[in-house]
């Protein structure tokens, strides 16, 4: 019985040594170019930053598994303007919108080496919201009898949280290049897969449909 415990304690710690020796930690940060798609008028990029680990295990030479842990500036901007005008009165109305949605992303990719340095990647990646906030500029140009005034408004990090779900889904797709001394880089692009938006509706309201679209440029180093 002692034999076949010390067998089988060899033997789990061998297969662990011997996963533990393929599997590679590091870290990576890059540039996002962020935006929201769905019923978002005119929306455009957002730049921000994304910082993480990552651990990847060499299944063969040609695939491995990458898992990651990023913190992730998202969202998007916008632009909005209206005119209204009767006989010698005119008002414009121009809004200058931006979104800043962080996240806790947690992808899981396959990567496949079709070079000793080429990759391509995909899998999927799980999202929590840490914090939602906006930003707001308002400017309404005024004209009338020849007059013309000029007013402006702005509101700072209002909270926008509760208006969004909690936790978003997503599907990664890239390149990567990797150097034999650690250094690698990648550019993907998340592809949102579901709808964030957690904002009340009105009864007979069609629901709004908002979803993340990322742009991701990473320097990473494997130690």
């Amino acid at each position: 019985m002692k034999k076949l415990l010390l067998f089988t304690v060899f033997t789990v710690l061998s297969f662990t040594t011997a996963v533990a020796q393929q599997i590679n930690f590091g870290a990576k940060a890059g540039v996002n170019f962020a935006t929201l798609t769905g019923d978002v008028d005119d929306a455009s990029t957002k730049v921000g930053l994304h910082v993480g680990g990552v651990a990847e295990y060499m299944i063969n030479e040609k695939l491995s598994l990458q898992a990651e842990l990023l913190y992730s500036m998202q969202g998007a901007k916008n632009e909005y303007t209206e005119t209204n005008s009767f006989n010698d009165y005119s008002e414009i109305y121009s809004e200058e919108a931006t979104y800043k949605l962080n996240y806790i992303n947690l992808p899981v990719m396959a990567k496949y080496f079709f070079t000793d340095n080429f990759s391509v990647i995909a899998g999927p990646q799980i999202s929590f919201l840490t914090s939602a906030k906006a930003d707001f500029d308002e400017v309404y140009t005024i004209t009338t009898g020849g007059s013309t005034t000029v007013e402006t408004e702005s509101i700072s990090d209002l909270d926008i949280k509760d208006a969004l779900k909690s936790i978003d889904f997503g599907l990664n797709l890239g390149l990567g290049y990797k150097l034999d001394n650690g250094l690698n880089f990648e550019a993907r692009y998340n592809l949102g897969l579901m709808n964030i938006d957690d904002s009340p509706t009105e009864a007979g309201d069609p629901e709004t449909s908002i979803k993340n679209g990322v742009i991701q440029v990473s320097l990473g180093f494997m130690f």
